[in-house]
């Protein structure tokens, strides 16, 4: 069951049913869609995220939780409902926003990738499973927070400089 935020953004379930939500937005100096946008960030990633990324996993398969392997980089052109995004599943994707879904027996994350004129807003929602899901979020949520901060200001930079000179 999904729910629509008041910024419109796509959320896992409704605003009280939520166990962890996060929304942030950076202002862009120049015109992207909200698949370019992932596209840049996921090439440009924060330095240890691997490194995060397989400590999950090593602890999170004790508890019989899969392997997420975290994010390649590669870019894609074009997503459709139904395909992969590295360990997310494309949900929908529009002009304006790309909905991202990973679900496992710990929790439900959606993530939405979502442009509306010059601001980019990266909104995140979990509604967690059991004992493991909530213990998963006490740490997983302050990083999240920290991690997306900072991608959506290393972005920012990294489009105003390649951004064309105004005429």
């Amino acid at each position: 069951m999904t729910a629509i935020d008041r910024s419109g953004a796509t959320l896992v379930a409704p605003r009280a049913a939520l166990n962890f939500f996060d929304a942030q937005t950076v202002a862009l100096p120049r015109p992207v869609t909200p698949l370019a946008a992932w596209n840049h960030l996921m090439a440009h990633p924060l330095p240890l995220m691997a490194t995060a990324f397989r400590l999950r996993d090593a602890i999170s398969a004790r508890f019989g939780v899969k392997r997420i392997g975290g994010f390649s980089g590669a870019p894609r052109d074009h997503v459709q409902p139904g395909d992969m995004l590295d360990f997310f599943r494309v949900e929908a994707v529009s002009d304006h926003e790309l909905v991202l879904t990973e679900r496992d027996r710990h929790l439900d994350v959606m993530t939405s990738v979502m442009v509306r004129q010059n601001r980019l807003c990266i909104t995140s929602s979990v509604v967690t499973h059991n004992l493991f899901g909530k213990l998963y979020m006490l740490p997983v949520g302050p990083a999240h927070r920290l991690i997306v901060h900072q991608m959506l200001r290393r972005l920012s930079r990294s489009l105003a400089a390649t951004a064309p000179p105004v005429q």
